[in-house]
């Protein structure tokens, strides 16, 4: 098992100050945030992320990415892109990137149900999109990765499973993330790892607690999900590790964690001791 953090977890860093100081810190890769910049007065973790390469003239920043990489001794386990599939020529932009910079994987963002669509035909409609990615994939020697995620038709295992049922998992694979299914989607890890199977290809951590948001006029309380840090969230991860080593999983598990409980650098750092704990308590061999 190796680490790695994506980067739309570090906006306050550059490119070259993020790889220098995880590489320092001993994580094992880097996981780039590939999107075009949305401007904002201070670094957050959607708009003015300093860790980020533009999506939008990508194959002119190629030699950079790796480079950069290279330089600081860290691998590649998988672009971090935002686009879905039905984004034809940024989806293939995705693709080729990650063929060329030896990546092997590209994260795809999931889809909703649009107005007046029912889920049915949303996720037939999205099926279809799957297959076309399948087959650039194959075309590229790459692997386009289906993510866990909230408020998407593709929210727990069990549907993701559902939708790339088929598809040769060389290509195709799921991205598990117990922090999203936290909000929607959950499905005890082990069953949904072990229903994955063939497809489990790619891990993601980050935890969620609710917090109370409000109380209505009735009494009636509302809750909403706050990212909190990894040891203190509803995702028990020494769980979720043990249950990785039954499912077999022994690739990469990359961190993307939105609390802001410490200082970024402190909770890089925290974050990689806690996880690393974690694997040798499940029974991982790290070296």
């Amino acid at each position: 098992m190796k680490f790695a953090v994506f980067t739309d977890s570090t906006p306050e860093w550059a490119p070259e100050e993020a790889a220098k100081i995880l590489a320092e810190q001993g994580w094992h890769g880097i996981e780039w945030r590939i999107t075009d910049p949305v401007e904002s007065s201070r670094p957050t973790f959607w708009a003015g992320n300093r860790a980020t390469w533009p999506l939008t003239g990508l194959e002119a920043h190629l030699g950079d990415i790796r480079s950069v990489t290279q330089s600081a001794g860290l691998a590649m386990p998988a672009l971090g892109g935002y686009v879905t599939p039905r984004q034809r020529e940024d989806a293939e932009r995705m693709l080729a990137a990650a063929a060329a910079l030896d990546a092997g994987q590209v994260r795809f963002l999931g889809v909703n149900t649009e107005k007046g669509q029912s889920y049915r035909e949303a996720f037939a409609a999205y099926r279809a999109d799957w297959e076309w990615l399948e087959g650039r994939a194959r075309h590229h020697g790459v692997r386009a990765l289906l993510e866990l995620h909230h408020e998407s038709l593709t929210a727990s295992a069990s549907a993701a499973r559902r939708l790339v049922e088929g598809l040769d998992p060389r290509y195709v694979g799921v991205l598990h993330d117990i922090g999203n299914t936290v909000i929607e989607g959950w499905e005890e890890p082990a069953h949904a790892l072990d229903l994955l199977g063939e497809y489990l290809a790619h891990v993601h951590v980050k935890n969620v607690a609710f917090h109370l948001s409000g109380v209505q006029n009735d009494g009636t309380l509302r809750w909403e999900p706050k990212w909190v840090p990894l040891r203190e969230g509803r995702a028990d991860l020494a769980e979720f590790f043990k249950a990785l080593a039954v499912a077999g999983y022994a690739s990469w598990v990359t961190v993307e964690d939105f609390s802001v409980a410490l200082p970024l650098a402190e909770r890089t750092a925290a974050n990689l001791e806690y996880l690393t704990g974690l694997a040798r308590a499940a029974g991982y061999d790290l070296g």
